[in-house]
């Protein structure tokens, strides 16, 4: 820039560009949460600072320039540039600002939490008595308290749902009566699940839900409650009053590595594949008895029958079958089968109950056959599900035998020794029954 004698001092619209874009060295832009830092509530207010720490600061601040060092200094000279800059522990005039705020937001630290965690689901009673002889678990649903309104008239339609773990599903759901219009509904409801065996209640596990039912939109979850069975002690009633919480949360897929992802899918196809011919489709209640000959002649008919001694095969109900068809039930009925059946006369068939999961079938079958025969033979049992117009579905079957294992060979044991006695047990159908007959 060049100044002529005579001439007034001149700036080019580029030099003035140039002084207002290059104002001085670039320092990094100070960001909102500078002004208001978060203390920890460990942290010590008498803490010295350095100078270079306070003189940073100070200018920065926009009223750094006219004030000079008032900024940090005094208190009557820190006006507006107290305002703009940050807090600093130490400051005088500030420390009486900071103590509060700090204070403050260290209670804000210490309080918070997620709303749904304070939330007040309610209290549920119900009592579980699980009966050995009859291998039955009874669960009477008795109240619930300070149940979480769902509705918009600040009220619920509470209604009580409950699952066995693993393996819940639709045949073993099993639901109380909906009281309108209740947060402290009374039910005095029992239901009772059948079937559940000695080794059902120390590896199952019992869940409880609670949820308001809605006629117009699908029901909503309010919360639930898990028992170990293994908690209660057969023959006698164990008294439950406990909060309802919210469901586990699932495991999410993103937060395992893709190593872990591929180890953990390689686990659970070789765990189905293990596990396939030992998959549970439900339970079969069997009566077994071996009528020894009798030496009446003047009996006629089926009793006649019968006095010649034999095995009576008495099919009783069925319990938590798998469904089979699109309705989410199954039409079942049983087959029985005494092998090996050289003249195929040991066939027999109960009726088909329509619709049902849980069906009880009450029928008994004669074999005609003497006690040094049965012992070289196979009580096959198998529960099929009727379909109309095609082929039936297998829903599973149960062996029974000298070469069974288990609590079938237990059974078949004690029908041998105890002649002329009833002898009564469940037993676990499974998919697969070596040796049974493809269907007829």
């Amino acid at each position: 820039m060049t100044v002529r004698k005579g001439k007034r001092l001149g700036i080019s619209i580029q030099e003035h560009m140039a002084i207002d874009v290059c104002p001085g060295p670039i320092r990094p832009i100070r960001q909102i949460s500078a002004y208001f830092p978060r203390l920890s509530p460990t942290s010590s207010f008498s803490e010295p600072i350095s100078p270079n720490q306070l003189a940073a600061p100070a200018s920065l601040s926009p009223g750094s320039a006219g004030q000079g060092g008032g900024a940090v200094g005094g208190g009557g000279g820190g006006g507006s540039s107290g305002l703009l800059s940050p807090f600093l522990p130490g400051m005088a005039g500030g420390g009486g600002s900071l103590s509060a705020m700090s204070s403050m937001d260290t209670s804000i630290e210490i309080d918070s939490c997620d709303s749904d965690d304070n939330t007040a689901l309610g209290t549920l009673e119900f009592d579980l008595l699980y009966e050995r002889a009859t291998s039955s678990l009874h669960c009477t649903v008795l109240r619930a308290k300070g149940l979480k309104p769902m509705d918009f008239n600040g009220l619920a339609d509470p209604y009580v749902k409950l699952h066995l773990l693993p393996g819940a599903c639709k045949a073993n759901k099993l639901k109380t009566k909906t009281v309108r219009n209740m947060l402290n509904p009374v039910w005095n409801e029992t239901l009772t699940y059948c079937g559940i065996t000695e080794e059902d209640m120390y590896r199952k596990t019992l869940r409880v839900s609670v949820c308001d039912e809605d006629k117009l939109t699908h029901n909503e979850f309010i919360g639930e409650s898990r028992v170990a069975l293994r908690r209660v002690k057969p023959d006698q009633t164990k008294h439950f009053n406990i909060c309802l919480e919210h469901p586990p949360p699932l495991p999410s897929p993103t937060a395992m590595s893709s190593a872990l992802r591929g180890i953990s899918c390689y686990l659970r196809e070789w765990e189905t594949e293990q596990q396939r011919s030992l998959e549970e489709r439900g339970r079969l209640l069997l009566c077994l008895q071996f009528l020894p000959p009798a030496g009446d002649d003047d009996v006629k008919g089926e009793a006649k029958e019968r006095a010649r001694g034999g095995l009576c095969v008495g099919v009783k109900r069925c319990a938590h079958l798998a469904a089979m068809d699109v309705n989410g039930y199954s039409d079942p009925y049983v087959k029985t089968y005494l092998k090996p059946d050289v003249q195929k006369k040991s066939k027999h068939k109960t009726a088909v109950i329509k619709k049902t999961l849980n069906p009880e079938f009450n029928e008994e079958f004669f074999y005609e056959i003497s006690f040094t025969e049965l012992a070289t033979k196979t009580l096959e049992v198998t529960v099929w599900d009727y379909d109309l117009g095609k082929s039936n579905d297998f829903i599973g079957g149960v062996s029974l035998g000298c070469h069974s294992q288990g609590e079938t060979l237990q059974h078949w044991i004690e029908c041998l020794k105890n002649k002329g006695k009833k002898v009564e047990r469940w037993h676990t159908l499974t998919n697969e029954l070596p040796g049974s007959t493809v269907q007829e």
